[in-house]
Parts: structure tokens; C-alpha cells; sequence
């Protein structure tokens, strides 16, 4: 049996603890992320946001922000940037849009394969670009359709000067802090 979007909203609505994707007609429950990949995923939103709001760039949303996507999938990445351009108003349920940025931070259960192949579904579908990061080897991959992943590391910049122009953040300041 083939489930739906309406599907997914109504075990949502009956379930609104539980994060979940809906894949290929099969609903994915998710298992809460770990500490660590959450606050870097936290703070990834945050320095988006603090450079997309004022400047009333677009959206940045977090994990629970769904997205219908055009092969009927409602999958859900890390953190999400949409341009204001394709989503003038923010939709009360999920955004019937594929974001321009999808960011995924691994969580000790995640398989560093299963996330590449997420990001390359969005890109596929029309996201512009997708970061992969991994909070336990301190290495981002940034990834595009038809091009190879570029790898970045402690001491190096990520920038994406083609969707978020001036925009800039060192590897070295997603990583959480460490309290000594």
C-alpha cells in the first residue's frame, strides 16, 4: 500500500511527537538526533538566519519544517534555506517547494551514505545545494548536481556566493563548545 502526504499529516496529527518523512509511499519515523549533531545543526540555523533575516533573503527553518517535494516524498533536512522569491508566505503545513539549501548533520545513528543519498534526492528535485556535515570527524561536504562534493575542514571557510552572497562561516565554528 502506497501512503500519501494526507497519509503522513493524519498519523502526524495522531502522533505529534514522532518526526516523520514520507519516502517513496512509506512513512519514516525518525529517531531523535543526538546532542551534539543537534546543536551544530542549531547553530548552522543561527548563522543562516543571522544572515538571511535582515537582509529578508528568504526562510530558514530546522528539522521539523516538511517539505512535498515534486516526486511526492515530504522529506524533512537538518536545516533548510528557501529564497523569498518561491515562498513569498510561510505555509501552515508543509511547503509544497524544494528548498534552495539542504543541510544534514550526522548523528552517531546516521550512515554518512544514507545522508549523501538524501541531499542528492533534493538536489536532483531542484535544491541548488546541499551540506553535509559530520560533527564527529569535524569535515563539511558541500555537494551540487553534476559536480563533485567539495570537502572542507578546520581552518577552511564555507561559502555558497551563488544563493547567499557575502555569507561566510569557519568549519571550526559549528562545532560545540567545549567547557573546560
Amino acid at each position: 500500500m502506497t501512503l500519501t502526504v494526507k497519509d503522513l499529516e493524519a498519523l502526524q496529527t495522531q502522533c505529534p511527537d514522532y518526526r516523520m518523512e514520507l519516502v517513496n509511499g512509506e512513512i519514516i519515523v525518525m529517531s531523535p538526533s543526538g546532542y551534539e549533531s543537534d546543536e551544530v545543526a542549531t547553530e548552522v540555523a543561527a548563522q543562516l538566519r543571522n544572515w538571511v533575516r535582515p537582509r529578508r533573503l528568504g526562510r530558514v527553518t530546522g528539522s521539523s519544517a516538511g517539505f512535498i517535494l515534486p516526486n511526492s516524498d515530504t522529506r524533512a533536512p537538518d536545516v533548510s534555506f528557501v529564497q523569498a522569491e518561491r515562498l513569498r508566505r510561510s505555509p501552515r503545513s508543509f511547503a509544497e517547494v524544494t528548498p534552495d539549501l539542504a543541510v544534514e548533520v550526522k548523528s552517531p545513528t546516521d550512515s554518512i551514505t544514507k545522508l549523501r543519498n538524501k541531499i542528492d534526492q533534493f538536489l536532483e528535485l531542484g535544491t541548488r545545494v546541499g551540506i553535509l556535515i559530520n560533527p564527529e570527524k569535524e569535515w563539511v561536504e558541500i555537494r551540487r548536481s553534476g559536480q563533485d562534493a567539495i570537502v572542507l575542514h578546520n581552518g577552511d571557510t564555507i561559502t555558497v556566493p551563488d544563493l547567499l552572497p557575502g555569507w561566510e562561516v569557519k568549519v571550526e565554528d559549528l562545532w560545540s563548545p567545549q567547557f573546560d
